[in-house]
């Protein structure tokens, strides 16, 4: 009798990835915009709603599968320099599939938004992955720590405002 395969697949990030599309979809899609939900509006500064998680829980996201993804590739046998021109075709896709969602259906350049979500995640992807591929995990973890305090110090800056 044969065994089933068994996937090598991280359910629980599945689950996790299934219900912040679901977010999404909800937080984009609210039913009428007159009249919403106060949890599916964004906080205006201080304070946080759970829409505000979306973006965040995304980037936890690709972090986790882009971890995972190549330290299973690196353990076949992959090079480095593949996962980078991997890493770089990917990147330049879902930039550009932003850049395109933000001008559909009229194509206005005059109004284009580069900084778009799926912009923001291709440039996160690419640095990080970066990171992952060419770093020691000490200097990984100082890395980390040196962006927490630039972020800090940049909220303080602007709450001192």
């Amino acid at each position: 009798m044969q065994t089933p395969q068994q996937s090598s697949r991280l359910i629980s990030l599945d689950v996790f990835r299934g219900l912040t599309i679901a977010g999404m979809i909800l937080v984009n899609n609210p039913g009428t915009w007159s009249s919403i939900y106060p949890a599916l509006k964004h906080a205006e500064w201080h304070g946080w709603t759970p829409t505000d998680f979306i973006f965040p829980f995304f980037l936890f996201i690709v972090g986790v599968a882009m971890t995972l993804s190549f330290k299973k590739r690196l353990e076949k046998g992959d090079s480095k320099k593949d996962l980078l021109i991997h890493v770089i075709k990917r990147s330049l896709i879902i930039f550009a599939l932003g850049m395109f969602l933000h001008l559909f259906p009229y194509f206005n350049f005059s109004t284009v938004r580069i900084p778009g979500v799926l912009q923001r995640i291709a440039v996160v992807y690419l640095i990080a992955s970066l990171i992952y591929l060419y770093t020691s995990f000490r200097m990984q973890m100082i890395i980390s720590i040196v962006i927490l305090i630039l972020y800090w110090l940049a909220a303080l800056g602007r709450a001192v405002r």
